[in-house]
């Protein structure tokens, strides 16, 4: 199988987590679709702030920065023209508290298993 698994952090403050994925070097990339639609994830500015502060990133901001009601934090890639869900991890870490780097969000169980029903199935290429 070509699928791998790994612990990853997106930066160094925020705790690693077991990810799942097929490596792209290992993807012949001329099997695979174009993608049809990308869905641009936004967190506002408060949100934002609150998590760079929480993780003592000491950001000082630019004008535009400061001026931008929204930050683009993922382009997600999809064939589909809804909003696929997270990975399950990925609301594990946002039910994290920012300290940790997530969003303070509570785990919804619902939505978890919704996400899990999808990524079972599912992986990234990265």
């Amino acid at each position: 199988s070509l699928l791998r698994t790994k612990y990853e952090a997106r930066n160094s403050k925020e705790l690693p987590v077991l990810t799942r994925f097929f490596p792209k070097e290992l993807v012949d990339e001329k099997q695979l679709p174009v993608a049809k639609y990308l869905d641009l994830i936004l967190y506002s500015r408060e949100q934002i702030r609150k998590e760079n502060a929480a993780m003592n990133k000491g950001k000082t901001y630019t004008e535009e920065e400061d001026s931008a009601p929204w930050g683009i934090v993922s382009i997600k890639a999809q064939d589909v023209d809804y909003e696929i869900p997270m990975t399950p991890i990925t609301a594990m870490r946002n039910a994290l508290g920012k300290e940790e780097g997530g969003s303070g969000v509570p785990l919804n169980r619902d939505a978890y298993m919704e996400a899990y029903n999808f990524w079972n199935t599912h992986a990234n290429i990265s």
